[in-house]
């Protein structure tokens, strides 16, 4: 989740702000609280003081790690039954029904369908569905199948996570 975070908030601080060069009035004689500049914290428009900076929250993990918690996510998913191997699944035309008739079929409320090669017509299909997703295997992750109650897969996609997993 970490390596999802955008982290781009930003503020300005008073070396940022647009201004504020010239000391407002002078040090001494003027009977008014010394200032160095218009753009200090404690003045309307002024810089913020420690405020959010762009950060890069992302680290990665060791390929062992996440090896064996795409492992763990799968064989979970086995042991609940939630797991549905199919020959193949491709549509002819582009018709969300059919993506819903199949849920349907296999009873599927939120499902996760994961295919080897691209296949338009299926991701078309499936894209204005909020309970189905379409994942092809490169991008197979632990957070999607553990979202997702069933995951369905294609013999294809199996076979290549298996290529995964082993190597």
């Amino acid at each position: 989740m970490a390596n999802r975070r955008s982290g781009t908030a930003s503020t300005k601080t008073r070396g940022e702000v647009r201004g504020g060069g010239r000391k407002p009035w002078r040090q001494k004689h003027t009977g008014r609280a010394r200032q160095g500049s218009i753009r200090a914290p404690h003045w309307r428009k002024g810089g913020v003081v420690f405020g959010p900076k762009p950060k890069d929250w992302s680290f990665d993990l060791p390929k062992k790690v996440r090896r064996e918690a795409l492992r763990s996510a799968l064989s979970l998913k086995c042991k609940e039954g939630k797991l549905i191997i199919l020959k193949d699944f491709s549509l002819s035309q582009i018709k969300t029904k059919q993506v819903v008739e199949f849920a349907k079929r296999f009873d599927l409320d939120k499902a996760l369908i994961v295919v080897n090669e691209n296949n338009e017509n299926l991701e078309k299909s499936a894209r204005n569905l909020d309970n189905i997703k379409i994942l092809k295997t490169i991008g197979l992750n632990v957070y999607d199948i553990l979202k997702f109650d069933t995951l369905v897969l294609t013999l294809d996609s199996l076979s290549r996570v298996q290529e995964v997993l082993t190597n």
